[in-house]
């Protein structure tokens, strides 16, 4: 018979836990929270003009109503005007702004006197602006360097759309060349059959008019679509993004707010920027 023995059990040490850092967890909650006051202090800095604007603390300050009329809503807007003092400054108008009251029309911000307004005249092959004339003859009056623009249809038949344009549209000299805004894609046919569309409009108007239109359209839509094909025509280019803050070399014009406010305007309109001055302007108008 054998001896009943008895096993002892091994014992597993374990190492004890490291219980975590107090210190460590805060430095770097402190270097979170100073690295988002350290950016939001950089922004403030950056806009500091618009800021100061905006919350009128400039010494010339304005009277509320005067600031409501005027004032453009958005901060980086005025920053954009302050980047590119010199150039000339214009506006673009439709049917949807309503009636305007052209008398009014005279500046953005105390600073920035309006030199120029595109006007939109037709829509595809069979529609004139509803105040296309009113805002013709009044942006004449104001003594204001005028422009026409064509909203172009891609699935309407360009030529008929060109004669629209040529039949509603007296240019005079001093008038900007005509306009071919495009900003949407065609359904049911190709992007090849899209600008054969767009040449063929571009040199029926060419060809009555006797000078080259400008293209208007999206930042994108340009470099997506037109840049290489169209690179023999001068861009009228749309970007409101907030990182865009400088007109490009090769941009003739270049829309940068929708959310602008104007004296004599109802809502918001569109804000653009001449790539130079009003000098050089009025030596691309008409002859």
């Amino acid at each position: 018979m054998r001896p009943t023995t008895t096993r002892k059990k091994a014992v597993i040490k374990r190492k004890p836990r490291k219980k975590a850092s107090f210190f460590s967890g805060k430095l770097l909650r402190f270097s979170m929270i100073g690295f988002f006051v350290l950016l939001f202090l950089g922004v403030c800095y950056h806009y500091r003009n618009g800021l100061a604007y905006y919350f009128s603390f400039k010494s010339h300050k304005i009277s509320y109503e005067e600031a409501e009329a005027k004032r453009i809503s958005d901060v980086r807007n005025y920053q954009v005007l302050e980047n590119h003092q010199g150039k000339a400054i214009g506006i673009d108008v439709s049917e949807f702004q309503g009636k305007i009251d052209w008398t009014l029309v005279e500046t953005i911000e105390e600073d920035h006197p309006l030199e120029f307004v595109f006007i939109r005249a037709t829509a595809g092959n069979d529609r004139v602006d509803g105040q296309f004339e009113d805002n013709w003859l009044g942006v004449k009056k104001r003594k204001m360097i005028r422009g026409a623009y064509h909203y172009y249809r891609p699935n309407e038949n360009s030529l008929e759309q060109a004669q629209l344009f040529i039949k509603t549209v007296r240019l005079r000299k001093g008038d900007l060349p005509p306009v071919l805004d495009i900003e949407k894609l065609p359904k049911g046919q190709s992007l090849d059959s899209l600008k054969i569309g767009l040449r063929r409009w571009l040199k029926a108007v060419e060809a009555h008019y006797k000078v080259k239109p400008i293209i208007y359209t999206g930042e994108k839509y340009y470099d997506d679509f037109l840049k290489e094909d169209f690179s023999d025509y001068l861009f009228w280019i749309a970007n409101y993004n907030f990182y865009r803050e400088k007109i490009e070399e090769d941009w003739l014009f270049w829309q940068f707010t929708e959310k602008a406010s104007v004296s004599g305007i109802k809502g918001n309109v569109d804000v653009n920027i001449y790539n130079g001055d009003v000098e050089q302007l009025r030596f691309i108008t008409m002859e």
